[in-house]
């Protein structure tokens, strides 16, 4: 389903656009390759001049200024022109928009908001079996209500709630670091496999039980400083982890299962990380079948603060040479039933995901099979020939 498609600027650019540092990347047919593109108004400027990655374009302390005089950077194509050709199923060879990182390791943060730490909970508890869902998420909110909410990870107040749900019986992993002192950080795709804004997002043919889940995503320097943030979906398959937390690789990382995009926006005087402590990231599913639901993610409601969960993804423990992208996690519960009573939330084929909020614009993809959209080609060594062919090492 690609009727109704957003194809115009003012559709996934931020609500300030004209005074925001948006960059990203285009798969560039004149070069076979990606291209490192920044915004400006109707045009895509050619920026490989100062970097030939983005993850090298963020490492430079001047980046902000140099990219603050657009016009002296080619014009490599038109935005329209660009957006128009980024819609699912579109020819790969065909320019279009990349999702905005390239060699940064893709991190994500798990069970950094209450909402979803409940339904991480209820997933174990079920066994992946939708059809208790219901019936857990009862006994569970019965035990400890809306409680999390004002409990500080790794505080006083959590380890005695901890110690109560031993007691009963109801503690769980999931809680274990939804307010424990150590946060949930992992990889959540290999370098080089997120897709960008217009593209298909995958779901393992094995599931029937899965969900998006709408995130802001932090761009980070290799020397740990938050620089830029996008917009993303954390597709998860809530049956195969549910099965067992050991199962996680499997649920996340599937060809497609990581969107990013449309751009990152760098941080300046208009757009900081307070900004994004602030957002409400909105999503909507729009069903072939008519189906519409409608959610918000509150980032002031993180249990976690993006610099804590930044710090502990990278120090002295863990370096990230290239930067990393890290996602901050969501507040999204999936208990909206569809195709059941009791089984919450699952994905049909065709469905249509818009991730949005006013400082970053708005993330749109398709959701199919992940054996049946484009397969995953262009990695590590393609991009490092393709690069080395240009002239750009």
């Amino acid at each position: 389903m690609t009727d109704g498609f957003p194809v115009t600027q003012t559709d996934i650019l931020p609500n300030d656009a004209n005074r925001a540092i948006l960059v990203g990347r285009i798969w560039d047919p004149r070069v076979s390759g990606p291209t490192p593109v920044l915004v400006d108004g109707e045009n895509l400027r050619d920026i490989s001049s100062l970097a030939p990655t983005i993850s090298q374009l963020l490492e430079r302390d001047d980046l902000v200024a140099r990219l603050s005089n657009a016009a002296s950077f080619p014009t490599v194509a038109s935005f329209g022109d660009i957006l128009a050709q980024s819609r699912p199923g579109t020819d790969t060879k065909t320019a279009h928009f990349l999702s905005p990182n390239d060699l940064q390791a893709i991190k994500a943060s798990g069970v950094t908001f209450v909402a979803s730490l409940l339904e991480r909970v209820i997933e174990e508890q079920t066994r992946g079996d939708a059809s208790k869902a219901d019936q857990i998420r009862k006994e569970i909110t019965g035990i400890i209500g809306d409680d999390l909410s004002q409990v500080k990870p790794g505080s006083e107040k959590s380890a005695e709630i901890k110690r109560i749900l031993i007691e009963k019986g109801a503690w769980s992993q999931y809680l274990e670091v939804g307010i424990g002192p150590d946060a949930e950080i992992f990889t959540k795709s290999p370098v080089m496999s997120a897709v960008g804004h217009g593209a298909h997002v995958g779901l393992h043919p094995i599931s029937t039980w899965n969900n998006p889940e709408p995130e802001v995503v932090l761009a980070v320097t290799s020397n740990g400083k938050i620089v830029g943030a996008s917009l993303g979906n954390d597709v998860n398959l809530r049956d195969v982890e549910g099965r067992s937390a050991l199962l996680l690789g499997k649920a996340k990382d599937n060809n497609g299962s990581c969107a990013i995009g449309p751009f990152i926006r760098l941080f300046d005087d208009h757009f900081t990380l307070e900004t994004i402590k602030g957002a409400d990231i909105a999503m909507a599913v729009d069903g072939q079948d008519g189906y519409h639901l409608d959610a918000v993610s509150s980032m002031s409601q993180i249990s976690r603060t993006p610099e804590s969960l930044v710090g502990q993804a990278i120090g002295k423990h863990h370096q990230y040479p290239d930067g990393f992208m890290l996602f901050l996690g969501t507040m999204f519960a999936p208990t909206d039933d569809r195709g059941g009573a009791g089984k919450g939330f699952t994905h049909q084929m065709g469905d249509l995901v818009t991730i949005a909020t006013p400082s970053l614009g708005k993330l749109v993809n398709q959701v199919d099979r992940s054996d049946a959209i484009n397969p995953w080609q262009f990695g590590i060594t393609a991009l490092m020939t393709n690069l080395a062919a240009r002239g750009l090492l």
